[in-house]
């Protein structure tokens, strides 16, 4: 009977370790994290979603191999050896995306190697990953993930059907559209994010209300 209790009690702290990074806890709705490649490689969906699931593997990989070295690595270099252990996997994204789009590899550029000094996959490094089973790490980083990409998503979708008139290339509107140029733009990323932002808020502060 004990067992079946802790066995319930596991499944709820691994459920909420996942949940909390799609909604409550949003890397970019809620805690404003990676903020360059959000504002940077949005203009497009495709552009956003390839980022998000690149660093979501990222996140994750780094995530199971900071934990199951977390009794291992000296407090004295563990920053530097989180570091290395993010470069290896955003290298071997990097040729990924390469092999698959040479196209979609140069849409993204430079922001792909800056996965390395995204503070989303470091905090959780050493804050969670470093701190947790590597059951519980997954669990956190497939939910950081899968939350940051949808964000990044949500972006996307917004500033290529606001300036192409299009979603992953294929055209919802007429010939006439007048597309808003601004919003595949610099400032279109800034707009578009604090648009997202008072709607999430708005949800929120609803949700205590009620």
């Amino acid at each position: 009977m004990s067992n079946d209790n802790a066995s319930s009690k596991q499944k709820v702290t691994t459920t909420d370790e996942f949940i909390k990074g799609l909604w409550r806890d949003n890397p970019v709705f809620v805690q404003v994290l990676g903020m360059c490649p959000v504002l940077a490689v949005s203009n497009t969906a495709e552009n956003a979603l390839a980022m998000g699931l690149a660093t979501a593997f990222v996140l994750l990989m780094s995530n199971i191999l900071v934990s199951l070295l977390r009794n291992f690595v000296p407090k004295q270099v563990r920053i530097a050896s989180y570091i290395l252990i993010i470069a290896t996997f955003v290298t071997v994204t990097d040729y990924a995306i390469q092999a698959i789009s040479v196209e979609l590899h140069k849409s993204l550029g430079a922001f792909i190697s800056l996965i390395v000094v995204n503070c989303l996959i470091l905090s959780r490094a050493e804050a969670f990953a470093s701190k947790n089973t590597v059951w519980k790490s997954i669990f956190d980083a497939l939910g950081m993930g899968l939350g940051f990409t949808f964000a990044l998503f949500c972006l996307g979708a917004v500033r290529e059907i606001l300036g192409n008139g299009s979603i992953f290339n294929i055209a919802l509107f007429p010939d006439g559209f007048q597309s808003w140029i601004v919003m595949i733009l610099p400032a279109g990323g800034f707009f578009t994010l604090a648009i997202w932002l008072l709607i999430i808020n708005g949800i929120e502060t609803r949700k205590i209300k009620s």
